[in-house]
């Protein structure tokens, strides 16, 4: 089920919800370019399905609204997540993907662990800019980084296309790549590039979290270096980290199956504590 609310600054904040509405929640952030949609094998999962499960489309992506501006500041990236956090009226386990992880660590930098039970960081950066070690990424964005950000359709399309094909260390079945490159066209040219004009650092952040952490990440993802997740690991000193052999840029729909059991079993005791 859809449905939404008012983030930061006015503007609609869309979410999925599955699972039971009286459940723990449990709240899934996605990567650049991307929509809620990326959680589906997350909302279906009858395992999961005693949680609350919200999937959030961040401002520029999937229904959410699209304003002109301000993707570059961490206040407002918190204030969207506090507004879902303030919507649901209790403590959730934060589940950040990809660049979704850097939204998580927004929150966290802005608003410490205040209606936060727990954080899932998920092939995830937590930093951004040139030589932050938080924010390594790998060789998928070898000549696509500009391309992707284009207005011209002849640029852009063919550069997404090899992108999203570089997401996976099996290729995606060709529908599954045809519905994830629209999902990234529906995000504006503008929007793709704003996300990337942001530069700052976490390490302080990472330091002072003080609830549970999971670091999942995939070896074989050469999206997001597997050496940010170590970092991340390096710093946050509640953290576990799980390993997805031979896993790309998205563990939970490679290995949707063990991803979730992962999750549960971080969540389960974590939400109930």
């Amino acid at each position: 089920m859809m449905a939404s609310i008012t983030g930061e600054g006015g503007v609609r904040v869309a979410f999925r919800t599955a699972g039971d509405p009286q459940g723990p929640p449990i709240v899934f952030v996605h990567g650049w370019a991307a929509s809620s949609e990326s959680w589906a094998g997350q909302l279906s999962d009858p395992s999961l399905s005693a949680h609350r499960l919200v999937a959030v489309d961040l401002r520029g992506h999937g229904a959410s609204g699209v304003p002109a501006d301000d993707y570059d500041d961490p206040a407002v990236w918190a204030g969207d997540l506090a507004a879902v956090l303030a919507h649901l009226g209790r403590p959730a386990v934060l589940v950040g993907w990809s660049y979704g992880g850097l939204v998580v660590t927004d929150y966290l930098r802005e608003r410490g662990t205040d209606g936060v039970e727990g954080v899932v960081y998920v092939g995830a950066v937590t930093e951004l800019g040139r030589g932050r070690p938080g924010g390594a990424v790998g060789p998928a964005w070898d000549g696509v980084m500009r391309p992707m950000m284009s207005e011209d359709p002849d640029e852009a399309v063919p550069a997404l296309t090899t992108f999203a094909r570089r997401m996976t260390a099996r290729p995606l079945p060709g529908p599954d790549l045809q519905r994830y490159v629209g999902t990234m066209l529906r995000v504006p040219p503008n929007v793709r590039k704003a996300l990337f004009t942001r530069d700052l650092g976490s390490a302080d952040v990472l330091a002072a979290i003080d609830v549970p952490v999971l670091i999942t990440h995939g070896t074989a993802d050469t999206v997001v270096a597997p050496s940010s997740a170590e970092y991340a690991a390096g710093k946050i000193s509640t953290a576990v980290v799980r390993w997805f052999e031979e896993v790309g840029h998205m563990p939970f729909v490679e290995r949707s199956a063990e991803f979730n059991a992962a999750l549960l079993e971080f969540a389960g005791p974590v939400a109930n504590h």
